[in-house]
Parts: structure tokens; sequence; C-alpha cells
């Protein structure tokens, strides 16, 4: 996957990159991913695939910076890929993110997705303060799973001359690339989450937007898009998302098993005595994917088609095309949230011409039916457990009227038996 991305890119032209070095170090990287039902090489292959689908997809009334101008000039690399040559570029009113990063940064982006996770033990960063970890009490409790990924990747690409695809990049160059890898992989820690999120939508709100000239904004805009990549299992079909749903589960159970021998009280969600998956995936999308997606989508940065593009290709697309038929779904118009206001918009933002022109964006749909999903469980396991207490309270109410019915029934019985045995005064004709 990182060799195809780089590769499609550009980027071993534009660093003149060693084949063989670049493939022995994410080899290495990839060996390292741990054998976990979530936080493994697929992981890193799929957020890596997030990363370059969102710089390299045509976006909806995105501005990419001319090329050609005095002001482009002036990004602090001068390498060009793929993305930055006329050939690559979308039609008119469409952009690709891409093209607006230099290609150093394209690069750090990119290796930063694959290594993000890099050794990651299958536990939280709570987990790990909780038991004194060494990497805990090494990272003093901060970012402690994201500090570790970021400093035993670059640990093992200092270990071996074999591993040194950088070759060729000079002291400045290799610097900013090394601080680039680290400050996505930290961005990654769920605990920043609402501070970057935060931070970008000021950003956004604030005119005139997202400076591509800025250092400083273009760092923003690749933490969103690898913190997106990395919590995207929402923003996928539905068939996808439940596989990867399944697969944080198990990995949420097992530490659930191991904090219960350790004598430790159960994390939430994690205790699989008591399985609560659509209340999970519900606060998930609720709180930390859709926010973020919003985000994005209202920064103007979500891959997508403009709704009469879509439509006007409708005639000449397959019935069976399963992309086509999701972009043209009246239920997944990407720029209207209804009523519920879960589910991302991907309105039109500052870098888009025309506010009143409606995007159908393929991640948006699938995560208003994914959201939607999880709710209709949530709903229905919220009515069987009322009914189960329902039927549990009458089935005491009942046992404890019949215990009172049978207490009176007994009560009766003696006070017959009790009857029969009295001596009444005798009759005078017995006298």
């Amino acid at each position: 996957m990182c060799y195809k991305v780089f590769r499609e890119v550009g980027l071993f032209e534009a660093f003149k990159i060693p084949v063989q070095e670049f493939l022995n170090y994410f080899h290495a990287v990839e060996s390292g991913y741990r054998e976990k039902p979530y936080h493994n090489r697929m992981h890193a292959a799929d957020v890596l695939h997030g990363v370059y689908y969102l710089t390299s997809q045509p976006i909806p009334g995105f501005t990419n910076i001319e090329t050609d101008s005095p002001d482009h000039k002036t990004m602090d690399s001068s390498s060009c890929t793929s993305m930055h040559r006329p050939s690559f570029a979308a039609e008119v009113s469409y952009g690709v993110m891409g093209a607006n990063y230099p290609a150093l940064e394209l690069m750090a982006l990119y290796a930063a997705a694959a290594m993000h996770d890099y050794d990651h033990p299958g536990r939280t960063n709570a987990f790990l303060v909780a038991t004194y970890a060494p990497q805990a009490v090494l990272y003093n409790d901060r970012s402690v799973l994201e500090n570790h990924h970021a400093a035993a990747a670059w640990n093992l690409f200092l270990s071996r001359p074999e591993y040194n695809f950088l070759c060729h990049l000079d002291t400045a160059e290799f610097k900013r690339f090394r601080f680039l890898v680290i400050e996505c992989i930290l961005a990654t820690d769920l605990k920043r989450h609402f501070e970057i999120v935060a931070e970008f939508n000021a950003k956004v709100n604030d005119d005139p937007g997202i400076d591509w000239l800025s250092e400083a904004d273009r760092l923003l805009a690749m933490e969103m898009s690898i913190k997106l990549a990395d919590i995207n299992g929402p923003c996928k079909r539905h068939d996808i998302h439940v596989q990867w749903t399944h697969r944080i589960a198990e990995e949420f159970y097992e530490q659930g098993d191991e904090e219960a021998e350790l004598g430790l009280p159960v994390s939430p969600y994690m205790d699989r005595k008591n399985p609560q998956l659509a209340k999970l995936q519900e606060s998930f999308i609720t709180h930390l994917v859709a926010p973020l997606c919003n985000a994005y989508g209202e920064g103007g940065l979500l891959p997508g088609v403009w709704e009469d593009d879509s439509e006007s290709s409708e005639d000449n697309a397959s019935s069976d095309d399963t992309e086509t038929d999701n972009l043209k779904r009246t239920d997944g118009d990407a720029s209207t949230t209804g009523d519920n206001n879960n589910a991302p918009s991907a309105a039109p933002g500052g870098n888009r011409p025309s506010a009143n022109r409606k995007v159908r964006c393929l991640q948006t749909i699938h995560l208003r039916e994914n959201y939607e999903y999880w709710c209709e469980v949530h709903k229905r396991e919220q009515e069987e457990e009322e009914a189960k207490k329902a039927a549990l309270m009458s089935k005491e109410k009942k046992a404890e009227e019949e215990k009172q019915g049978g207490g009176e029934a007994e009560m009766e019985t003696i006070e017959e038996e009790g009857a029969s045995h009295r001596h009444f005064p005798p009759k005078d004709e017995d006298c």
C-alpha cells in the first residue's frame, strides 16, 4: 500500500527515494504491528488509504493554488509530485487538496499514516496509565500510545542504515519531515480531539479561512486529515463498517477481561458479559466522528460531487455500479441534515464558489446510514430491556400476590379448623 501510494503520487522521483531502502523500512514497520483484532497492519493500511483518498480525490469547489504563481513558489519545497501537474488537476469547479501541499508535507502525511499505530499493544492510554505500564511512566501519562508509536517508529528507522530511504533529504528537510510526522501521529490522540476540531472550526469560520501558504494552516489540515482517516469506520459502507466495529469491540473485551483479572474496574463498553455495541457506536458517531466530519465538510475539504453533476451523469452510469448508486441516493444528500444534527452535512465551505449548490459525498451518506442503523438497534435493545424489566416486575408482583393470597387462605383454613373444635354451651334439651 505504501509503495503504491508513493509511486502514484510521484514521491520516489521527487525525493530520489531508493526503492530497496524504502521497502526495507516499511516492511519492518508492517512487521512491527502486533496481531490484534483492530490495531493491526490492516488498520495502518486503511488509515494510509484514507489520507491518500482525502488528498487525491476531487473536492467540489476546492481552490487550488496556481503552481506557476509567485506565492506558490514561496512554499517550502520545490519538489513536484503528480498532484501538482496540470494533467492531474480536476476539471473546473473541482480541486485536489494534495496539490496545495508541498511534496515534503505529502510524504510526511503518508508516512505518518503508515507509522501512526506502530507496536500498538491493543490497550488504551487509560489502561496503560492505570497499570503503570513502562510507556506511561516514560511519557508521564500524556499521549502515551501516540508518543510510543512515533518514538518506536523513528527508533526503528534509525536502527539500520538499510532503512534510510530519506538519504537524499538535506538536514533542514529531514528535520521538518520528522517534525511533521511526529505532529501528525500525536494528533491522533483522542484526548486532543476537541481541541484540534475547535481550532480548525475557528480557522474555517475566520475570514478568509485556511491559508494554504501558511505552514501552520497546512499542518492543521494535515492533522484533521489523519484524524478523519483514523476514525473513518462509520464513514464506510455498512458491511465493512460492521466488520471493523466487531474488531474494535473484541479488542475492548480483551482489555475488559484483563481489567477484571487485575481487579480493576472494567471500562465502559469493555465488559463482554454486558455488550453495548449499538450504544457505543451511537455515542462514538455523535460525539467524535460526526463533529469531525462536519468540520471537515464545512472547511470544504471532503471529496464528492456536485449534485447536479451526479444527476447529469445518471444516464451514462451503470445500474450495478454501487458507488454511483450510493451517490444518487436521495436520502444521502450530504448538504442536508434534516432534523438530525448528528449526521454530517458537508455544506459548502469557504473554499467553495457557491453556497447554494448541493454536494454529495459517499462518506457522509455512509455515516448517516450507519448512525441511523445503530440508533435503531439501540432503540430496539432499550425496548427489549424495558420489556424484560416489565416482565420481571410483573412476575415478582404476581409472586407477591400469590404469596399474600396463600397467606390469607392459610389463615382462613386455620380459622375454620379452630371453629370446628370449639365447645359451645349445651342446649337445654341436652341437660
